[in-house]
C-alpha cells in the first residue's frame, strides 16, 4: 500500500457564483466525479461514491481568524493543532516554533523511521535551492518537514532525468519563467499519469501545488478557471493509471482563498480533501487537517505503531 498526497495551496469550499469562483465556472468532469457528479462547492457537502470520498475539512482548528500556510501545512504533516500550540494562524512561511514542532516529528519522519521511503517529488530550481541552503529564503513547512527527515529537495537534475516534477504538472513554467528551454514537456493527462508513477516508488509521496494561491491573490478568475481545468485534465490521466488497490490519493489544502476572488485574501471556509482508493473509509469520520496523519499512520504502519486515532 502506498499515499500519494496531492497539495493544492489555497483551495476552498465557496458559494455558486461563477462570477468570483472558479470552482463554479469551470468544466471540471474528472474533479466532479469525485464529488458524486457535484462542483466542489459549499453546498456540496460531504459526498461518498465507489471511488472517492469528498470531505469539507475545518482549516481553522478551533482558533480564531483566517488559517495561514505555515501553521496549517504543518498541522497537516504533524497531525497535531499546530495553530493552538503556538497561539496563532502564521504564515506563509513557518516561524521558529513551528519549525521546532516540525523538527520534532512530522509524517515524514515517522515514514522514514518505519523504514519506509518517502519523497516531495517536486522539483526546485537552483536559485531557490541556494538561497535556502545560505538561510537567505526560509523553507516551507513542507519543505522543512521534508528537511526534518533528513530527505533532498530534488533538483533541476531529477526533472531532467524525470524523477522529479515541475509543481505545475507540465512543464510549462520551468519554460516560461525559468528559462529552461529543454526540460521534459508533459501533456496534462501524461503529466498525471507519470505522477502516478512517480509516487509508486515510495510509500508516502507529496506533490505540492502552490500556483492556486498565487492566483486567488492576485490573478484572475480566468486564470483561476485555467489553472482548474488543467488540474482536472491531469487527474484524469491520474486516475487512467491508478489502480484502488494499490493505496490512496488524497488531495487536500491548507486554507481557502481561490474560491473567493472578490477578496484576495485567504477564507475561513471548509477546505476539500478527497480520498481515492479502496481504504477510503479510514477517512469516513475526517473532520480536519490534523486528522490525516493518524489515518495515513493506520495505512502504511504495522499495527503496532503509535499512531492511535
Amino acid at each position: 500500500m502506498h499515499i500519494l498526497l496531492i497539495f493544492l495551496d489555497g483551495i476552498g469550499l465557496g458559494i455558486d457564483d461563477p462570477t468570483i469562483n472558479p470552482f463554479a465556472a469551470a468544466h471540471t468532469p474528472t474533479l466532479w466525479r469525485l464529488a458524486n457528479d457535484h462542483r466542489w462547492l459549499s453546498i456540496t457537502g460531504y459526498q461518498e461514491s465507489d471511488q472517492a470520498l469528498f470531505i469539507p475539512t475545518d482549516a481553522q482548528l478551533g482558533l480564531a481568524g483566517k488559517p495561514q500556510s505555515g501553521t496549517s501545512q504543518a498541522a497537516i504533516l504533524t497531525g497535531r493543532n499546530i495553530p493552538q500550540l503556538i497561539g496563532r494562524h502564521y504564515g506563509p512561511k513557518p516561524d521558529a516554533e513551528t519549525r521546532a514542532l516540525l523538527e520534532n516529528d512530522n509524517f515524514f519522519k515517522q515514514v522514514i523511521q518505519q523504514g519506509q521511503q518517502a519523497a516531495l517529488i517536486n522539483a526546485y530550481p537552483p536559485t531557490l535551492l541556494h538561497n535556502i541552503a545560505r538561510g537567505k529564503t526560509l523553507r516551507s513547512s513542507i519543505q522543512h518537514a521534508v528537511y526534518a527527515a533528513g530527505l533532498p529537495l530534488f533538483d533541476h537534475h531529477a526533472l531532467y532525468r524525470e524523477d522529479a516534477m515541475s509543481e505545475d504538472w507540465t512543464g510549462q513554467a520551468w519554460r516560461d519563467y525559468l528559462q529552461y528551454t529543454d526540460t521534459p514537456l508533459y501533456s496534462p493527462q501524461a503529466a498525471g499519469k507519470q505522477m502516478i508513477e512517480l509516487s509508486r516508488r515510495y510509500d508516502f509521496a507529496f506533490f505540492s501545488h502552490w500556483m492556486t494561491d498565487t492566483v486567488g491573490h492576485r490573478g484572475t478568475v480566468e486564470e483561476g478557471v485555467a489553472l482548474i481545468e488543467l488540474f482536472d485534465q491531469v487527474m484524469q490521466g491520474a486516475l487512467e493509471t491508478w489502480h484502488d488497490s494499490e493505496g490512496l490519493i488524497i488531495i487536500t489544502s491548507d486554507h481557502g482563498n481561490l474560491e473567493a476572488m472578490d477578496d484576495r485574501h485567504h477564507t475561513e471556509n471548509r477546505v476539500p480533501t478527497v480520498v481515492i482508493g479502496q481504504k477510503k473509509a479510514l477517512f469516513s469520520d475526517l473532520t480536519d487537517l490534523i486528522g490525516l496523519v493518524p489515518r495515513m499512520a493506520q495505512l502504511l504502519f504495522k499495527p503496532h505503531a503509535n499512531a492511535p486515532l
